[in-house]
């Protein structure tokens, strides 16, 4: 699990180490279905980078979050449709930060 872990931290950009490890752990414990979303939520980020955007570790809640950051109103656009296609496509629970163009990764919709 380890190895997994410090596998996904490097996808996501992070430099492994204990704090991050731990923090990991408890966003894959914090995460319904965390298993069977995994692989789809790295795929997310892969697709939201040529956006700008991107998926990482949040700093004040225990779930991933995907932050739209792009360049133009159009790019931004398409990032929150990727994002929705996500949501639906796999059956994830994403809630979008009032007045911030952030979401979290709740989970698998049960």
């Amino acid at each position: 699990m380890q190895l997994q872990r410090d596998a996904m931290l490097k996808q996501l950009g992070y430099v492994p180490n204990e704090a991050l490890l731990t923090q990991l752990q408890r966003i894959e414990e914090n995460t319904s279905g965390y298993k069977k979303i995994q692989k789809h939520i790295m795929d997310l980020h892969d697709h939201l980078k040529v956006d700008g955007s991107f998926v990482a570790l949040s700093n004040s809640e225990d779930y991933f979050k995907v932050k739209v950051e792009a360049s133009s109103e159009e790019l931004a656009e398409e990032a929150h449709k990727k994002i929705q296609h996500f949501s639906d496509k796999f059956k994830v629970k994403v809630n979008k930060l009032d007045n911030k163009e952030t979401y979290y990764i709740l989970g698998f919709e049960k």
